[in-house]
């Protein structure tokens, strides 16, 4: 089994027509959902939150085969996982991808078992805390996104779980849980 680093590679990637889109639609659709699982598999274990169409993305080639997706192919798999809620244009123009690996509620669900967790439920952390502090090393949410972390946590201020308070700069924003 060819590996990506530490990430083991399925088994199609290895197999050259995997790498053309598929004319013949059952063909295309099986093509499809192999992608969406290897993209959002791959990026959840490499913390990986945004695809650039146009930039060299591990994925997307296959040295060993000398086999590499076309932009039609990369623009496919990805508008498939934005079907499907796994995913979200960023720019109109198509050309950068943000990847839910979780999605937005996902994700609020596990900023409130990490605060149960942590029994942090009447304190407040700054955001860069939630994403990069000593209580969510080892989390999910260690190295998360800053546009989902921040579309998360206004979700959950949205349901009355947490208070966003503004700082003068990105840096000390912080949050009130009140779960």
């Amino acid at each position: 089994m060819q590996k990506l680093g530490e990430f083991k590679l399925p088994n199609f990637f290895n197999y050259p027509p995997y790498f053309t889109l598929q004319p013949v639609r059952e063909t295309r659709e099986k093509q499809i959902q192999l992608w969406k699982e290897l993209i959002i598999d791959f990026c959840r274990t490499q913390k990986v939150f945004v695809i650039g169409l146009e930039e060299d993305f591990p994925l997307f080639s296959n040295p060993a085969i000398e086999r590499s997706l076309s932009h039609e192919a990369r623009e496919a798999f990805l508008s498939a996982l934005v079907s499907d809620g796994r995913a979200e244009w960023m720019d109109k123009g198509h050309r950068k991808c943000l990847i839910l690996w979780h999605r937005i509620q996902d994700w609020a669900d596990l900023i409130v078992n990490f605060v149960k967790e942590y029994g942090l439920e009447d304190s407040v952390m700054t955001v860069e805390e939630i994403r990069s502090g000593t209580e969510s090393h080892g989390t999910e949410l260690h190295g998360m996104d800053r546009t989902v972390l921040t579309r998360t946590l206004k979700l959950l201020e949205h349901k009355g779980k947490l208070a966003i308070f503004k700082g003068t700069s990105a840096d000390d924003e912080g949050v009130k849980f009140s779960l």
